[in-house]
């Protein structure tokens, strides 16, 4: 509603002006001021939240969060294999995320930490005394020629990781009678890099299964190096691509897909002249392009490549002191998993926790922590995990490197149940004191590693 006002010039004229009223509660809105903001409200969001909102109380922690459904991606493995469904990897926002928060509906469009302010999509601006920001990663499907439009409208061509997408996996894999299935692994940093292989290993056992294997050729177009960036995981893995008969081609990463004429373009990394492979398909499994949200490549909070400028060990941001981070969105140089936010967010709350009372942010370290539970088919895993220099930390005295049922079941059954009822709940900071325990106090992290519940 507007009133309208009169009022009188320099020159004795009478202006007649309508000025808007703003209600008090808008106002409202935009003053809100609390002592933690959340940033994003996937796993490492959710995890933050639930320690400090219990700690700090009711009406001191906000989430900042726009989506209406929280899944537990690592999940859409299976659902790509045709053993689970999207459904069962998803909640409701605002049944996981801590009662004591106060959950804004809304996303981030500008930062500005000289200020310690957040703009959100909303309109409204959350001034904050401490921010954890937790973004996760965007998919760049349009950074590959022809991809967005052959998702669309090629049932061969499909990509787990995206719950819009995942629902084509299986159904091509069940189409596919001959010919070429193309597994890839883009050139970036990704998400849980380890799943752009296990749907190829599912999809290898499935064809034999179903007695379509000595007609498909099964191929890996992976941007790395190698099959698996630690050595000894690597190892286990080429015995079993050279035993299975899957083709690796390393440093090719795809530039375009034809589906018109069902081609694939790969780019030779390698190569001084730019030059391309092309290969036909008749299963196509992408991968996608990945990169940090770009309201926070284009935020003073970012480093030179677009990812939150953290320091690797204690998560505290590298110019603005009362801003932390946690997972996929920050530059910690470690692979980006789930695993990887358990151990970083013991160190994030000892941290943290000690920069409220006017302590140092350096109380405890976090070593590169992660795990990758390597699924080599529907009742197989190799349980890869290692800190930031490659070297396997492993939790279990046995030799993890090994394709194991137990293993499969741990990823399969127990880790999502860990992650719904303790993880996300802020009371799993990784394995480190099992560790330990397992291997009578011998090797892995000595600090870290004990929940606060």
């Amino acid at each position: 509603m507007n009133n309208i006002q009169v009022f009188s010039t320099r020159t004795g004229r009478l202006v007649v002006c309508a000025v808007r009223n703003f209600s008090s509660s808008t106002s409202r809105q935009q003053e809100k001021h609390y002592k933690l903001l959340v940033v994003g409200g996937g796993t490492g969001g959710c995890t933050a939240a639930s320690k400090f909102a219990s700690k700090l109380g009711k009406g001191k922690v906000a989430i900042l969060e726009p989506s209406k459904v929280h899944y537990y991606q690592p999940m859409w493995t299976f659902v790509g294999g045709g053993t689970k469904t999207v459904s069962n990897s998803s909640r409701p926002m605002g049944k996981v995320l801590p009662k004591k928060a106060d959950w804004i509906q809304a996303g981030a469009v500008a930062f500005d930490p000289k200020n310690s302010t957040v703009t959100c999509s909303n309109g409204d601006v959350i001034k904050y005394d401490y921010m954890v920001v937790s973004m996760g990663l965007q998919l760049d499907y349009h950074k590959v020629k022809g991809l967005p439009e052959a998702l669309l409208s090629d049932p061969a061509v499909c990509s787990n990781y995206s719950s819009k997408y995942v629902t084509k996996t299986f159904p091509a894999l069940e189409n596919i009678t001959d010919g070429k299935a193309i597994f890839t692994s883009p050139n970036c940093p990704i998400k849980c890099a380890g799943a752009a292989q296990k749907i190829m290993y599912i999809a290898e056992e499935y064809f034999n299964k179903n007695g379509k294997r000595d007609n498909i050729d099964v191929i890996f177009n992976t941007s790395g190096q190698a099959i698996f960036g630690v050595p000894k995981y690597a190892e286990t893995l080429n015995k079993i691509i050279e035993d299975r008969n899957i083709q690796l081609n390393c440093r090719l990463s795809l530039e375009e897909v034809r589906s018109d004429t069902r081609e694939a373009i790969f780019r030779k990394l390698d190569s001084e002249t730019n030059e391309k492979e092309t290969f036909n398909y008749n299963f196509l499994h992408v991968v996608p392009p990945m990169s940090a949200p770009d309201v926070l490549k284009a935020s003073p909070l970012a480093d030179s490549m677009g990812y939150l400028d953290i320091n690797k060990y204690s998560l505290q941001h590298a110019r603005y002191p009362n801003v932390f981070g946690i997972g996929d969105c920050t530059n910690a140089p470690t692979s980006k998993t789930g695993a990887a936010i358990a151990a970083q967010s013991g160190v994030l709350r000892r941290n943290l926790t000690a920069f409220m009372d006017g302590k140092s942010a350096s109380q405890d370290e976090y070593d590169g922590y992660t795990s990758c539970p390597l699924v080599t088919g529907y009742g197989k895993c190799v349980m890869a995990e290692f800190d930031y220099d490659g070297n396997p930390l492993e939790t279990f005295p046995i030799d993890q490197s090994k394709e194991r049922r137990t293993m499969f079941h741990m990823k399969r059954d127990i880790m999502p149940e860990m992650y719904w009822n303790l993880l996300i709940k802020g009371m799993w900071e990784g394995p480190g004191p099992y560790r330990r325990l397992m291997r009578l106090g011998m090797g892995g992290n000595k600090k870290s590693e004990v929940a606060e519940v």
